[in-house]
């Protein structure tokens, strides 16, 4: 097979992928993602449902078509840090780059926003992230993979973006949460009085 033929083949699948998540951003905008069959997404797309099931596990991955991008944009963020930058800082801004400037009128977030479905999965997708993060993470600091600092260091970074979209201004959340992060509960109210710094005992 020649290198034409494995790049027209890889353009046809992607533009066959790009068809099917645009058809069904479009049918689930229009009349909701409950009231949509994945059948009509492939026939608004001109495919067959077998075709739909080879690019798409599942009606719900239909609008998260960019999820190997999302992990590997984390991982860059940490691997790709410029010299000096420490790996939370650089995975902070990545975050407040991404994740603080979706628009709340753009139709794939308020699509995901009304329906518990995706919500759900949503955030599962995103958790899915945490093993390729930590990984990141520990080669970054010198650690194990499996070190539990670092696994749930990454698990906590992760739940960042969620916690700072409930605020009233997500980017201070999102700066304020991660700042916790690098130095610790000690020495904030929520912290136990014998544990504050200065304290003996």
């Amino acid at each position: 097979m020649t290198e034409t033929t494995t790049g027209r083949r890889e353009r046809k699948k992607a533009r066959t992928r790009q068809a099917l998540a645009d058809a069904a951003l479009r049918l689930f905008t229009e009349r909701g993602f409950d009231n949509v069959g994945v059948r009509e997404v492939a026939e608004a797309a001109d495919v067959s449902l077998s075709t739909l099931f080879k690019h798409f596990p599942s009606k719900e991955a239909l609008v998260f078509d960019l999820d190997a991008d999302l992990e590997s944009a984390l991982v860059a963020a940490v691997r790709d840090r410029a010299p000096g930058r420490s790996a939370l800082r650089a995975l902070r801004d990545h975050m407040l780059r991404t994740r603080t400037a979706v628009r709340v009128d753009d139709p794939t977030f308020a699509l995901v926003e009304s329906t518990p479905a995706l919500r759900d999965y949503a955030r599962r997708m995103w958790s899915r992230h945490e093993k390729a993060l930590a990984a990141a993470l520990a080669e970054a600091a010198g650690l194990a993979p499996e070190d539990p600092a670092v696994t749930a260091l990454a698990r906590f970074a992760l739940e960042v973006p969620g916690i700072a979209r409930a605020s009233d201004d997500p980017a201070r959340a999102l700066r304020e949460v991660f700042d916790l992060l690098e130095r610790g509960w000690a020495g904030t109210p929520l912290a136990r009085e014998e544990d504050r710094p200065g304290r003996d005992g």
